[in-house]
């Protein structure tokens, strides 16, 4: 996403932090809210990529720790050109995963333990690739900044619920609610339309990354059956971030196609279907495949590590540990 839209987006972010801070104090409030805006855009485009990832609970592992997976996402990174990113794996049964970051060097992608569980490797390369196209793509600052924004609008709203009646605001407590329930539906678009747009683009991108289309195809299925039967505590307790996973991880949102922050997963799954039978592109088959290069020859010393409590033994599930 280009300089100027993420410009365009930062200064409607403003514009709804200044609404509701009128709301809330008037003049004065609106001048706090601007001060509150301006800090909170510096520090979301420099850390909102840590506080989501703090959000999500989700733990930096290194190739020595987990060589079948990260030593993946390096291939799948070198084949889109990309500069190597931090790998995360997030603790939770849910399949799903998220990239972040505000440009190609400081980029960092996660998968949950849910994900890497279930999933075959050309699967899990699908996922990652598609991830990593989020990066190529730049669509992770502004993604990652709409998540923290959005959050704080929120929190923002609560409080013109609570404090909004005052002299300068026109329209009383009825202004107040007003804007306590349209700022967060309005950031939720922004999010929204966001989302929608570059879904569909990393997934073309991503199929071309991995080198075949079907694999994301598949993963997306399963991706979309566990998000719908597995709750990922996590993304309700934060749902500012949902827009940033592959699908959408939220039970509250799985039949509000209104209001839904991805495509549905049909018409992606039949996108990518209609592009393999088009040819598709390349090939990442030495990478993944059993008996390839890369990744796939650590398949049977590697495992992807627990972290959960300590102690136990954790039946391994699929053939990422």
């Amino acid at each position: 996403m280009s300089f100027a839209r993420v410009a365009l987006l930062l200064a409607a972010m403003t514009g709804l932090f200044l609404t509701v801070g009128y709301m809330i104090g008037g003049a004065g409030g609106m001048i706090l809210a601007l001060l509150v805006a301006l800090g909170m855009n510096f520090f979301a485009y420099w850390n909102s990529d840590k506080a989501v990832l703090s959000m999500h609970g989700a733990r930096q592992v290194t190739e020595q720790e987990a060589p079948e997976f990260v030593g993946l996402v390096r291939d799948l990174a070198r084949r889109a050109d990309l500069p190597m990113p931090k790998v995360y794996i997030i603790n939770t049964p849910q399949p799903n995963a998220f990239a972040t970051g505000r440009n190609p060097r400081n980029a960092a992608v996660a998968a949950t333990t849910g994900l890497l569980n279930v999933m075959s490797r050309e699967e899990v390369a699908g996922v990652m690739a598609h991830e990593l196209a989020h990066v190529k793509n730049r669509d992770t600052l502004t993604m990652t900044i709409t998540a923290t924004i959005a959050g704080a609008i929120g929190m923002l709203a609560n409080f013109a619920l609570f404090f909004g009646g005052n002299r300068d605001n026109p329209l009383g407590i009825v202004g107040a609610i007003l804007v306590a329930i349209l700022a967060p539906v309005a950031a939720m678009i922004v999010q929204m339309a966001i989302s929608r747009h570059n879904e569909y683009g990393a997934d073309a991108e991503g199929a071309r990354i991995a080198g075949n289309p079907e694999w994301l195809a598949s993963a997306l299925e399963k991706l979309e059956r566990g998000a719908k039967s597995i709750d990922n505590h996590a993304a309700e307790r934060n749902p500012a971030t949902a827009h940033l996973f592959i699908v959408n991880p939220l039970h509250a949102h799985k039949h509000d196609s209104l209001f839904s922050t991805h495509p549905a997963t049909t018409n992606r799954v039949r996108a990518l279907r209609e592009m393999a039978a088009h040819g598709g592109t390349g090939s990442v088959a030495a990478t993944v495949a059993p008996g390839g290069s890369g990744a796939a020859t650590t398949a049977a010393s590697s495992r992807i590590p627990s972290t959960g409590a300590a102690g136990g033994r954790r039946r391994r599930r699929g053939p990422w540990g």
